[in-house]
């Protein structure tokens, strides 16, 4: 159907019996946009030109195997259920959260294994996870999940917001918050910053931990807004508990760190 009339397609193209989604396509766009920004920088940090394709290749599928295994645990009732759906992540069904997790293991390993700092990689590469939520998000916007509650077309239209996007939140007769919208935006924020606080040379390691803390914080206030959260316990929501906890962490780490390293390595420093 014409996006402008209705409900975007999520089926980009058929390629015979294979159906090629919007939804991993723009995932795919989002790693390739986010590899670019990071390998530019850390060829300028001395990085080896191969080191970040290197990592990729192990951190990409197992990042996705992470969010799929996340998803799917946090909805064990359904999927034991239902074992056929499982496999099926072009339905949707990616849980950030997972796919950070098994990120972050994937690359501490990688680095220790190539003597290279962890902290000084995460550093280089906060912005492009950004970059990579930035856009996925709207990966999600084509399948029509990650919504808040309703609002009326009025409320969408005052936030000048395009037919095409007003559209396709329109869901079953129903318009709703485009909560995919909001965390889109607040992470392409994030990433603007990010790539400012290079220039003021922070402590190794704090660019990262500003990425924890600025999407955390963003995070938690946006999943409150969201109708198809994931929940720990009874109305509990588990984005906003791993929120809240990543966000706390991150901050008693820069605090201990200014506190006690005496002669820090800086974000420049080689």
């Amino acid at each position: 159907m014409n996006f402008l009339l209705g409900a975007i397609d999520p089926i980009a193209i058929s390629l015979g019996p294979i159906d090629v989604r919007w939804y991993g396509v723009i995932i795919a766009c989002g790693i390739v946009l986010a590899f670019l920004v990071a390998q530019r920088e850390m060829v300028k940090r001395k990085f080896h030109p191969d080191f970040l394709t290197d990592l990729l290749i192990w951190a990409v599928p197992l990042a996705i195997l992470g969010a799929r295994m996340y998803y799917v645990f946090s909805k064990w009732e359904y999927y034991s259920q239902n074992p056929g759906q499982i496999l099926q992540v072009w339905e949707g069904g990616l849980a950030i959260h997972g796919a950070l997790i098994v990120s972050f293991i994937t690359a501490y390993v990688f680095t220790r294994k190539r003597n290279v700092s962890f902290l000084k990689l995460a550093d280089i590469a906060a912005p492009s996870i950004l970059i990579g939520q930035t856009i996925g998000r709207w990966g999600n916007f084509i399948n029509q999940e990650a919504h808040g509650g309703p609002v009326s077309r009025a409320f969408l239209e005052n936030m000048f917001l395009p037919d095409w996007i007003i559209n396709q939140m329109r869901i079953d007769g129903t318009y709703y918050h485009p909560t995919f919208l909001y965390e889109s935006l607040w992470n392409f924020t994030g990433v603007i910053i990010l790539i400012l606080l290079r220039r003021v040379n922070l402590l190794r390691g704090e660019m990262f931990l500003f990425y924890i803390i600025w999407y955390s914080f963003g995070r938690y206030f946006i999943e409150g807004l969201r109708t198809d959260s994931l929940y720990l316990i009874g109305e509990i929501r588990t984005a906003q508990v791993v929120s809240i906890i990543a966000l706390v962490v991150a901050v008693i780490i820069i605090v201990y760190r200014r506190v006690t390293i005496k002669e820090p390595v800086r974000y420049k420093d080689e």
